[in-house]
């Protein structure tokens, strides 16, 4: 192994060593994830970015956002399955919290691969950091073929229109793409509903810099918090829905596609009427 290789083995075990709990390595023991002899998938998930993950993101999860999740018990423990959440807040902490939520599941821990905007591997380490904790490009194919493998996959069919909708449009879901829909039939994957509430408030955009979003080639920029606001986010998540094909038109599609719409709007719903404050 050459020497730099050998120096980076040497501090990520030392880093493990250091923040990384017998209680952590032992949760993502129990995570249904082939990996190949170096540790890695074919996506670039690495077991040991997940486990420094873990400490920070435990500390945003309980302590700063003080999630409150129900329904776990809706995500199968094994199995292909899509986990279709609405979207907002600027940033995916939105994918972040659902991700925890999903890894330290009592039910049956799972690994959830987030689908990511494509504009995310163009920015310098980030791109390389999300893909090792199980972000992939939100294509169609590398979906397909997780699904194949039996894998829990993280969709949202918002997209961009949802994360980065205005604060003055919040809890009002966008328009859902098709494609998720097509991917659960083609691969006779269950859908998990999910509502989230809470993330909205993290970072409120009043206003979005189209023309700057434009020069820099980002979806958007919005005149919002420097940083997310400590905001309660509770997750709903609903029971798994089965639609079976073939279907005869897209017409077909869209009316399941609207279905599992009116299952989050409920989702939805549902956690607003829980939330007793905001912050």
């Amino acid at each position: 192994m050459p020497a730099h290789a050998m120096q980076q083995t040497s501090l990520k075990q030392k880093l493990t060593d250091r923040f990384v709990s017998a209680e952590i390595q032992g949760l993502l023991a129990r995570v249904p994830k082939p990996l190949g002899s170096f540790g890695y998938d074919p996506w670039g998930y690495n077991e040991d970015a997940i486990k420094l993950g873990v400490p920070p993101v435990r500390w945003l999860y309980e302590h700063y956002f003080r999630v409150v999740a129900h329904g776990l018990e809706n995500i199968p423990a094994q199995g292909r399955v899509l986990i279709v959440p609405n979207h907002s807040g600027q940033l995916p902490m939105d994918g972040l919290l659902i991700g925890y939520s999903m890894l330290t599941n009592p039910h049956g821990p799972r690994a959830g691969r987030a689908m990511i905007e494509r504009f995310f591997p163009t920015v310098p380490w980030l791109g390389n950091w999300l893909n090792a904790i199980g972000g992939v490009i939100g294509d169609p194919v590398n979906c397909g073929r997780m699904l194949e493998r039996e894998e829990a996959v993280v969709v949202f069919p918002e997209g961009i229109r949802g994360s980065g909708k205005l604060y003055r449009d919040r809890y009002q879901l966008q328009r859902f793409g098709n494609g998720f829909m097509h991917l659960a039939l083609q691969h006779n994957a269950p859908i998990v509903p999910v509502g989230v509430v809470g993330c909205e408030e993290t970072m409120p955009s009043l206003f979005n810099i189209s023309p700057l979003a434009r020069l820099l080639g980002v979806p958007y920029v919005p005149i919002a918090p420097p940083l997310p606001l400590p905001a309660r986010v509770i997750l709903n998540f609903g029971e798994p829905m089965r639609f079976e094909c073939p279907v005869q038109s897209e017409d077909e599609v869209l009316a399941r596609v609207d279905m599992v719409k009116k299952a989050i709007g409920g989702l939805i719903r549902k956690g607003l009427k829980e939330r007793k404050k905001v912050f």
